[in-house]
């Protein structure tokens, strides 16, 4: 397979980030639940790996449940932080669109590394042990996912 080249995610999502003041966090949960359904979808399209995307996918919920509860928002706020988030899934899920299966996997890979990069960066941001244990956590989930999507490349 040729080299596929991902985009940078954070760039491509600033525009939709920018849009919720604060609570970066908890817009980053909601579109971790939206990359979980995508493992999902390539559970089904890539039968032959469902078993591990399904647990990719779990990695997603779990990521954004953590970060759920180090960073909660109200209901209200969060109505307001989920309005730049069809858009942002859709962009997202834009950059897929022209490659196949195996190749979506390649650049997903990427966007965990990217994913993982971005929950260092938070690190930065805080000096409570607690907080800081749990994000390094989403890093080392995120690192999972990409290196068994990686593994699933070579293989193929």
């Amino acid at each position: 397979m040729e080299e596929v080249q991902a985009p940078n995610f954070g760039e491509l999502l600033a525009p939709f980030i920018g849009q919720v003041g604060n609570d970066v966090p908890a817009f980053l949960a909601m579109l971790e639940r939206g990359a979980a359904e995508r493992y999902r979808r390539w559970s089904q399209e890539i039968p032959e790996h469902s078993e591990g995307l399904l647990a990719c996918a779990v990695r997603e919920d779990q990521i954004a449940d953590t970060v759920d509860s180090l960073f909660p928002i109200d209901d209200e706020r969060r109505l307001e932080v989920s309005k730049p988030l069809p858009a942002a899934i859709e962009l997202y899920y834009s950059v897929f669109a022209a490659f196949a299966p195996y190749e979506q996997l390649a650049v997903q890979a990427n966007a965990e590394r990217q994913g993982a990069a971005a929950w260092r960066g938070m690190l930065e941001t805080t000096q409570d042990p607690h907080v800081r244990e749990r994000l390094e956590y989403c890093a080392q989930l995120e690192e999972t996912s990409a290196s068994y999507l990686e593994t699933i490349l070579h293989a193929g």
